[in-house]
């Protein structure tokens, strides 16, 4: 057609549809990290808006990965993950209580992390070699269930409930997503309730226990346990409207509230921008999971469409747990808010769940 444009191919493909929206989220959320360090780009704008630009192209780099090569990585991906978790056991860092970290001099690696991707892969491979007559076999239970239980154990040794809370999810997630008969769902839901109360008793620990217990009353702990999530909710709701203002957030200024920068990011945000700067929030990342899941619905093979599901299912674990963590509608499992909370270890498993994103997105064209 006369006066039509063609764009060049690298440009054509780029996926903008995504980059902008993350692009301006973290801009934001780094703006709201200048104001929790007091008005100052360091300790943690300046890391966050780097650490987003190196993992930004990791995640295009990721993108030109071909389909067979991901799946011949997933085995050895997940092998190597484990191993990490095993190292955490006998050579990892204390910090906060737990040991999830490795030291590796020039960074320091919370392997956790990145089984959260990870286990997403492994499933979705090995559903993807399975023959479509045994998804109703007791081997498309046993194998996954073996392959998810495995690193929970090990993050719940550490102990890190939210970190295993979220490996699970994405796992069930993939699960879910390949069909297997849903009276194993059913049936997991019930066993899950009735083992829901010997779980509390014997398998948490003590300072779990109080969690619980402080999101069922945070009242009952003004100055202790539910301190965290009382000074959250004054902060939301104090931020009214349009906000106090950029910089002038009393809870995150004063250090009422504990975690400004961190798990604690949102409430942050609302205190200083209001209900308009959380609207804005959701809206993005209501983008981004849309993006993801057009994605995992355009895929044309059962690896693809997995994968996007599962990886996308990631990014919505975080978002909604930690939403509802700083609100009081979860218990305070330390799950920072992507994108806008200071933490190499959050950017690093959510850019490889966006760059697997973008890698499906790019199969899906060049199939088309």
């Amino acid at each position: 057609m006369r006066g039509e444009i063609t764009l060049p191919a690298p440009i054509a493909e780029f996926p903008w549809r995504v980059v902008i929206p993350l692009t301006l989220l973290v801009a934001f959320g780094a703006a709201v990290l200048h104001s929790a360090a007091g008005g100052s780009m360091e300790p943690y704008a300046g890391s966050h808006l780097i650490r987003f630009g190196v993992f930004l192209v990791v995640a295009l780099v990721m993108s030109y990965f071909p389909e067979d090569w991901t799946k011949l990585v997933a085995i050895p991906a997940y092998a190597v993950t484990l191993l990490l978790l095993v190292a955490v056991e006998t050579v990892g860092q204390l910090g906060g209580g737990s040991q999830r970290w490795l030291e590796l001099g020039f960074m320091r690696l919370q392997p956790s992390e990145i089984m959260k991707p990870g286990i997403v892969l492994i499933i979705a491979a090995f559903y993807s070699t399975l023959p479509v007559g045994m998804i109703g076999s007791w081997r498309a239970l046993l194998v996954p269930l073996g392959l998810i239980l495995l690193p929970v154990g090990l993050v719940l040794l550490q102990p890190d409930l939210g970190t295993s809370l979220a490996i699970a999810f994405g796992g069930i997630v993939v699960m879910f997503l390949a069909a297997i008969p849903q009276k194993w769902f059913i049936g997991g839901g019930i066993a899950g309730i009735i083992a829901a109360p010997i779980a509390y008793f014997f398998g948490l620990q003590p300072y779990q226990q109080q969690r619980v217990l402080t999101f069922l009353d945070p009242a009952s702990d003004p100055q202790g346990s539910g301190y965290h999530i009382i000074q959250s909710k004054i902060a939301i709701g104090s931020g009214g409207l349009s906000g106090k203002g950029f910089g002038d957030g009393s809870q995150s200024q004063l250090d009422y509230l504990p975690e400004p920068h961190t798990d604690f990011v949102f409430a942050t945000m609302a205190e200083e921008w209001g209900l308009i700067g959380g609207l804005f929030v959701l809206l993005v990342f209501g983008i981004v999971l849309r993006w993801g899941l057009l994605v995992a619905r355009e895929a044309q093979t059962r690896f693809a469409r997995l994968l996007a599901g599962g990886m996308t299912a990631t990014i919505f674990f975080y978002v909604a747990v930690n939403l509802m963590m700083v609100m009081g509608l979860a218990p305070v499992v330390g799950i920072p808010l992507p994108f806008m909370s200071h933490g190499g270890s959050s950017m690093m498993t959510n850019m490889i769940c966006v760059g697997a994103l973008m890698m499906v997105e790019r199969w899906n064209r060049r199939t088309s």
